[in-house]
């Protein structure tokens, strides 16, 4: 498992050659209502709306829910659903 994690992320890395190399990250507080902004992705990556558009970026989460939606039109980053910490990391001192 972690040999195709890291094949997909070299794959990922090699898919977005101007993008930057580092990873991107944000913060979003427990219970943010659905549509709250989270960050603009094309930006932070150092794309334009249309580039990210135009390499099919997608969001894909391990547990298959979708907890945000990229806008690809503004390549904003956008909650889906409202969030509970406590649905999503039970009794963990730490949420990520």
């Amino acid at each position: 498992m972690a040999l195709a994690r890291q094949v997909l992320c070299l794959c990922a890395f090699l898919s977005l050659p101007l993008a930057r190399a580092e990873p991107v990250r944000y913060s979003v507080a427990e219970e943010a209502e659905s549509g709250s902004l989270v960050g603009n992705l094309a930006e932070d990556a150092g794309l334009t709306p249309a580039q990210l558009s135009a390499r099919r970026a997608r969001l894909l989460s391990e547990d298959g829910r979708q907890h945000f939606r990229l806008e690809r039109g503004s390549g904003r980053l956008v909650v889906a659903g409202r969030l509970d910490r406590e649905e999503l990391c039970g009794q963990s001192g730490t949420c990520l």
